[in-house]
């Protein structure tokens, strides 16, 4: 198996995606594919490549998160996201993981992999838990930002097989994020698309609000890629605050006490929990719905994150997702 990595995207490139990288073969034994500039990526692990299953792809151009994602698809051919993309379509490699421009992932994954047959929209699922112990994956997380019924049911049957077979969870509970649990509540869309999900095989629970997210009441969390970006950023910044938070009261506690705080972070053991709530340790979103794995890395990922997404590639190829749910289109 083989995974293409964006080496030139994201905030931390190219330093920590290459190390990430150089971590996920040795960890996992994997073949990686690095793509980028071949200058600079000799320099930063040319040392390696006698040592890992580590090749450079060459892509002189690099697509900015300031540009517009399907223009910058147009006229880079040979940025480090394309270039990754067509490495998929030509089956040289299993999957692609790119913490760069996710707009610009979307639309290559789009235009050059296209949609599996049978799927009205493609969506970003990702993980968004707060609490470890329950499991929380919210489909769109941004790909859709206007949606009609059937587009929803179709995101919850993707996140259902998804979890299904990442997880081994047989039967996930499907949630739709509306304004109220009752059937009666939300707009047109959650009104229409509640009777839709109603009529599946899913283990539709109903609706859910806002404060269920956290609480574990459904392992699926469906809805429009607006809404669910929203949400995702508001969690991404609840969890940036909690460790600020926690951060400055070890401080404290710590200087009340005359203890370090290294010795007060180990006797508590906060960096277990603070680990655990980390977005980096999920590594990335997966863009379900298109021929090809693709996973989307989050753009201030370092080596930790872009190792745990190689990781979740390697499992999304390993029990071929995509074919999974061409399988579930033509049932």
């Amino acid at each position: 198996m083989i995974i293409a990595v964006d080496a030139a995207g994201g905030d931390f490139a190219p330093w920590e995606v290459v190390k990430g990288a150089i971590k996920a073969a040795q960890e996992f034994g994997v073949g990686i594919a690095l793509v980028g500039s071949g200058e600079i990526l000799h320099v930063l692990a040319g040392k390696y490549l006698k040592k890992l299953p580590i090749t450079f792809v060459e892509a002189s151009q690099v697509i900015g998160f300031n540009e517009h994602a399907i223009q910058a698809i147009q006229t880079k051919p040979d940025s480090s996201i394309v270039v990754g993309i067509n490495l998929l379509k030509q089956g040289k490699v299993d999957a692609f993981v790119s913490a760069g421009h996710s707009g610009a992932v979307f639309a290559a994954g789009m235009f050059i992999l296209g949609k599996i047959e049978g799927t009205p929209r493609p969506a970003i699922g990702c993980f968004i838990n707060l609490d470890p112990s329950k499991l929380a994956f919210l489909i769109d997380a941004g790909a859709n930002v206007e949606c009609r019924p059937e587009h929803l049911v179709w995101f919850a049957h993707m996140g259902s097989l998804y979890l299904s077979q990442i997880y081994g969870i047989e039967s996930p509970r499907v949630g739709l994020l509306s304004n109220g649990a009752e059937d009666t509540k939300g707009d047109k869309l959650v009104i229409e698309t509640n009777h839709l999900l109603k009529n599946t095989k899913l283990n539709f629970i109903g609706n859910i609000e806002g404060h269920d997210i956290m609480q574990g009441t459904a392992e699926v969390i469906v809805t429009d890629g607006f809404t669910g970006n929203i949400v995702l950023k508001t969690v991404e910044g609840i969890y940036d605050n909690w460790l600020s938070s926690m951060k400055e009261a070890n401080q404290r506690v710590a200087k009340a006490y005359r203890q370090s705080v290294k010795t007060l972070n180990r006797d508590t053991d906060i960096g277990s929990w603070t680990k655990k709530l980390d977005f980096r340790e999920y590594g990335g979103a997966c863009l379900l719905g298109i021929n090809g794995n693709v996973i989307i890395s989050h753009g201030r990922s370092q080596a930790t994150a872009i190792k745990n997404a190689i990781g979740l590639a390697i499992r999304t190829a390993e029990r071929s997702v995509p074919q999974k749910i061409k399988e579930e289109n033509n049932d």
